[in-house]
């Protein structure tokens, strides 16, 4: 059995345990979305008419007066009837891409930095994305899923770059950095996400990632360079110590091949790297008007909310600034 969930001329199927984003996604019908584990609020909808299962909607995020005024998220709400929503209003993406389930064998495992590592993955058929999406990867033997970053652009459709820092106890982790082997099978689905690079928009770009928020920026930049190699583009990468940082070889080969792509390391906890301290004050220092910029944030929520501020300070439109938060694992 399905339930119909429409939005003003377009409708989909969708079953009772199925969440309202999936099915929207699914069938190729772009929806905004983000976190998709119910944190972010990008996925809130207005329902009309009919009725929907909050299922674990948090109530930080979908507290219970929006609940009772029609609101839901629709990456958590599961229908129990026919509805029809009011979905966010956002820009639409230039390209979206349908969601599915694929199954992925694990073709390198190295580690790069300090408790970070390398996944790289093969795929039976290519994946369509864009530049800066993530993919849910589920834990082999479990029901457990955890969202990682493509850090390859959308030209490797079959071979698929994840940057996995290691979290103390968690369950991903204790693979990842346990049993995980060469030539296991893994199953994900995807693409996800609407921090993705604007291919419409030709001017200069500053990217600012910390830690491992690095990976979807790698995307973008690769993906950026390939279409125009001229290109001004600023790629700042923090972290706390000279342990941490990673791929600096590889992004000190592309400065050498692009002339316009500058990459600059920040380390905030000890001396080391291209600079000492925050990429937020590095940033400023070094770019006097950012006006004409197209910005790109991804890390923690902290970093993202500091971004925003010194992107801001150098006059980049917000409707410029791209980011992507990472968040606690639901």
């Amino acid at each position: 059995m399905s339930y119909t969930v429409t939005t003003g001329a377009t409708s989909v199927d969708c079953g009772p345990d199925q969440p309202l984003l999936d099915a929207f996604l699914r069938s190729g019908v772009w929806m905004p979305n983000s976190c998709n584990q119910g944190t972010c609020g990008t996925c809130k909808i207005e329902v009309r008419s009919g009725s929907i299962d909050h299922r674990t909607s948090p109530e930080n995020t979908l507290p219970q007066h929006e609940r009772v005024a029609g609101f839901a998220l629709a990456c958590q709400a599961t229908p129990c009837s026919d509805i029809t929503i009011d979905p966010p209003i956002a820009e639409e993406p230039t390209s979206t891409h349908v969601l599915h389930d694929f199954v992925a064998t694990v073709s390198e495992v190295r580690d790069i930095a300090a408790d970070t590592r390398r996944v790289l993955l093969t795929l039976d058929e290519p994946l369509t994305f864009s530049a800066g999406q993530y993919v849910d990867v589920t834990v082999p033997g479990t029901s457990t899923t955890r969202q990682y970053s493509l850090a390859n652009p959308p030209t490797e459709p079959k071979l698929l770059e994840l940057h996995v820092r290691r979290q103390p106890g968690g369950v991903a982790s204790e693979w990842l950095f346990g049993s995980i082997d060469v030539g296991d099978r893994i199953e994900m689905t995807g693409p996800y996400g609407d921090f993705t690079f604007d291919e419409e928009n030709t001017g200069p770009m500053a990217l600012l990632g910390g830690g491992t928020g690095l990976a979807p920026l790698k995307g973008i930049v690769r993906h950026a360079l390939a279409l125009d190699p001229d290109r001004e583009i600023l790629l700042y990468h923090g972290v706390r110590t000279c342990a941490d940082v990673y791929d600096a070889d590889y992004f000190r080969e592309l400065e050498s091949r692009n002339s316009g792509f500058r990459y600059v390391t920040c380390v905030s906890r000890e001396n080391g790297g291209d600079r000492e301290g925050y990429v937020t004050d590095a940033f400023v220092e070094d770019v006097a008007s950012a006006k004409e910029f197209t910005g790109y944030i991804c890390g923690s929520e902290k970093f993202v909310e500091a971004s925003v501020k010194s992107f801001k300070r150098r006059r980049m439109s917000p409707r410029r600034i791209r980011r992507e938060k990472f968040t606690a694992a639901g």
